[in-house]
């Protein structure tokens, strides 16, 4: 159990918190919101043992594991995914070194009655159990299991790290701490790197997690679908309520109307108060009850409302000039890097009006292709755009295009135009810039700063075409609720690059799919899409579309789909007798080394040097062959999930 007590920072003269406590439950799932600028990131620093506080303390007990994951991190690394993933895991490899010590030192015991004796055997035996809960035995099956869920493909276990994007390094950041299952984890928005079905991935495996876990997010679906507990940072205090996300912010806000009531009420009581007081002042038959009145208001602890931190602000586009009908036509278009092909003979339509969602693995091309769509990058096949067009393309390297010498206030007051010149300050404010902030230059800003900038800005373009690359990616929940409030409003046509669901959620009516070098078409908005795969991580996705594509030659297609079948289930069938075959050889070898780890915990074994010997390299080998085994099963169930 970690405890936090009394915790107080300040920053610009200002208190970020305040006197801060709280418990962490060995198995609470926490969520921790408030603005971006509260002190989220700042505490869990603190309580991670990267800064300290100007007053109060962390408690937790010596053998608490802390795992935590900034939003980000400069990664320098020159071995393989796999292998840097694997590098993390020092507490298996010095269990194991400690196992293999004990294991000799006890067998040159010959008083097994001593005290010293018995405590090495129950030291033995305290390992061997946490190598047991830290899967040391399937380890490298695990690795790939959990590398799978975050994305990476079997191809790029064995790649550099240092040949991935920050995002991708990111990932890997990650599955070290899932993998290293720490007491507590400490998660500083760790969607803001993921994809669609490796959020929901993600999102299973920290639901089912033993420990306890405390997650930054803006992503409300995801904190609901795994907290059943919330902090919230306001104004220098810390709310917690038992509740997770949805169920917190009614609960504050049937709060916060229970306040105001008893605010009111008690004012009126004052003001009566206050008026006999004035009224019987000077009566001396009234003298004693007047001074009663006065005390009893001395007394009074006023109820003071807490301020509300949710100020709203109405953004709409300014109206564009009318499109045509069709906005853009790609007819087989395809997209190669070099030999890599990324997108093939692709048919894509949108049409004045309609607002579209890109979803799938990142690097199926959906950045690629709203790229193309954006007219920015080159493209095989035919692209037909409508007439009478003024796009907006929104990406991360939109905020480049900033003019560097300007200040942060120029840029979006130079974009404003009618009633919305009157509003560039309440703007900036929801997307993070207030005081002396505002006047920043653009080149000295952080590279979210930037992109929160040029969000701002593209808001007050008279645009009808709009592509958005994961716009939200820097945004609080109050800054996401104005975006998403300007684009249900916006009368445009947009497409969507996004992992958001909450975001997405009645945003867009089609949801484009992109897996295998193209993409499928669901009508609908993207809950309407989660429902129709019923699906909870990529792989699936991917077996669906195989398994669904349509042929213009149904007659044919059939036939071939009636083959194909047989073989695939003559394949199957032979698969799953592998896999059942070598599950027996894994139980049998379980069974074995259960028996001798019997042996082990009995402190009579360890007299005869010669049989404990031969014992523990029976041990080792027995583990060597589960270990293949293990291997060897995790390669036949992924042959037969490809199938």
């Amino acid at each position: 159990m970690l405890q936090v007590n009394n915790l107080s920072i300040q920053f610009n003269g200002y208190y970020l918190f305040d006197n801060v406590s709280f418990i962490i439950r060995p198995t609470d799932k926490i969520g921790l919101i408030g603005r971006n600028g509260t002190g989220k990131s700042t505490l869990f620093k603190i309580i991670a043992g990267l800064q300290e506080p100007e007053k109060g303390t962390v408690s937790k007990p010596n053998d608490y594991r802390i795992g935590y994951l900034p939003q980000e991190m400069d990664i320098q690394s020159s071995m393989s995914v796999f292998d840097e993933t694997k590098s993390a895991l020092t507490e298996i490899q010095e269990l194991e070194k400690l196992v293999d010590a004990l294991t000799i030192e006890i067998a040159e015991y010959s008083n097994h009655q001593s005290v010293e004796y018995i405590k090495k055997i129950e030291k033995l035996s305290a390992a061997n159990e946490r190598l047991k809960i830290l899967g040391a035995f399937s380890i490298d099956a695990e690795i790939e299991k959990v590398l799978l869920g975050l994305g990476f493909s079997q191809h790029d276990m064995q790649r550099p790290l240092s040949s991935f994007s920050g995002g991708w390094q990111m990932r890997v950041e990650l599955a070290k701490i899932l993998l290293t299952k720490p007491n507590c984890m400490l998660l500083d928005e760790p969607t803001n790197h993921l994809d669609i079905d490796s959020v929901q991935w993600l999102e299973e495996f920290l639901s089912g997690y033993y420990g306890a876990i405390v997650i930054i997010s803006h992503d409300k679906s995801f904190l609901d679908n795994i907290t059943n507990r919330t902090f919230e940072l306001s104004r220098g205090i810390l709310i917690d309520l038992d509740l997770k996300f949805s169920d917190f912010l009614e609960a504050r806000k049937k709060q916060r109307e229970e306040q105001i009531a008893a605010a009111k009420a008690q004012q009126k009581q004052i003001a009566e108060t206050e008026r006999f007081i004035e009224r019987f002042r000077s009566k001396a038959t009234l003298a004693s009850r007047v001074q009663s009145k006065i005390k009893s208001l001395e007394k009074m602890e006023v109820i003071e409302i807490e301020e509300e931190d949710n100020a709203t602000l109405d953004i709409r586009f300014p109206e564009p000039t009318r499109s045509s009908r069709l906005i853009v036509e790609a007819k087989n278009l395809t997209k190669k890097y070099g030999e890599k092909i990324v997108l093939e003979n692709v048919n894509f339509v949108l049409e004045r009006g309609e607002k579209v969602a890109f979803v799938g693995r990142n690097g199926e091309g959906k950045t690629t292709f709203s790229k193309i769509l954006a007219n920015t990058e080159s493209y095989e096949g035919e692209l037909i755009f409508g007439n009478n067009l003024c796009a907006g393309y929104y990406a991360q390297h939109r905020s480049m295009m900033l003019d560097e010498n300007a200040t942060v206030f120029e840029i979006v007051d130079s974009a404003a135009t009618g009633e919305m010149r009157t509003k560039v300050r309440s703007l900036l404010g929801a997307f993070l810039f207030s005081g002396d902030s505002v006047y920043k230059k653009v080149k000295v800003l952080s590279g979210g700063e930037k992109s929160r900038l040029a969000l701002a800005k593209l808001l007050l373009e008279p645009i009808n075409f709009l592509i958005l690359d994961e716009p939200t990616n820097h945004l609080d929940m109050l800054a996401k609720d104005i975006l998403k409030s300007a684009l249900m409003n916006y009368s445009g046509s947009l497409i969507i690059v996004s992992h958001d669901r909450d975001f997405l959620k009645d945003l867009t009516q089609k949801t484009y799919h992109f897996a295998n070098k193209s993409i499928k078409e669901y009508l609908g908005s993207i809950d309407d899409y989660l429902l129709k795969i019923k699906v909870d991580n990529l792989k699936e996705i991917e077996r669906k579309t195989i398994l669904t594509q349509n042929s213009t030659n149904i007659q044919t297609q059939t036939q071939l789909d009636r083959i194909r079948k047989k073989e695939l289930q003559r394949q199957e069938n032979k698969l799953k007798k592998l896999i059942a075959d070598c599950e027996h050889q894994i139980i049998l070898l379980e069974e074995q080394i259960s028996e001798i780890e019997q042996l082990f915990s009995d402190p009579d074994f360890f007299s005869n040097k010669e049989l404990s010997i031969e014992k523990r390299n029976q041990y080792n080998n027995f583990r060597e062959q589960l270990n293949q085994k293990y291997a060897e099963w995790e390669e036949l169930e992924s042959k037969l999930m490809n199938l």
